[in-house]
């Protein structure tokens, strides 16, 4: 059996993941010419599905983990600042403010974070990629 999690290993990936968002912020570029579905994606992939299962692994899987304010603080600032940068990929401006609970909750649902990050942000506005 694999040794539990420790609130400190969850506060070094919390921070690793704010850095990371942090440096995809600066190097982010709006397209010229939106959509970029396949950018939006990578964001999606690499940066918000992290986020979000940093706080379902804490809930689901190590009972009793519990986080500090400065560590919720820096997941929030990840899980929106990632996004903002989701929507900008489809040429859509947000101030972007959801909880990690509820973006949690829609991950358990639908399996999804494509479908997550649509359903919070609204973006693309229809179903495909046209926008």
């Amino acid at each position: 059996m694999a040794p539990q999690s420790t609130d400190a290993e969850y506060g070094a990936r919390i921070e690793d993941l704010r850095a990371q968002y942090r440096r995809d912020r600066e190097a982010f570029e709006a397209p010229t010419d939106p959509p970029a579905a396949d950018e939006a994606m990578s964001y999606l992939r690499e940066g918000l599905g992290p986020v979000v299962m940093v706080y379902v692994d804490a809930r689901a899987n190590d009972w009793g983990v519990e986080f500090s304010q400065a560590e919720f603080d820096a997941l929030h600032e990840a899980l929106n600042g990632y996004l903002e940068l989701y929507t900008r990929c489809y040429g859509v401006e947000l101030d972007a403010d959801f909880a990690i609970r509820a973006a949690a909750e829609l991950l358990l649902e639908t399996h999804n974070i494509r479908d997550v990050a649509a359903m919070l942000t609204q973006v693309p506005a229809d179903s495909g990629e046209s926008r």
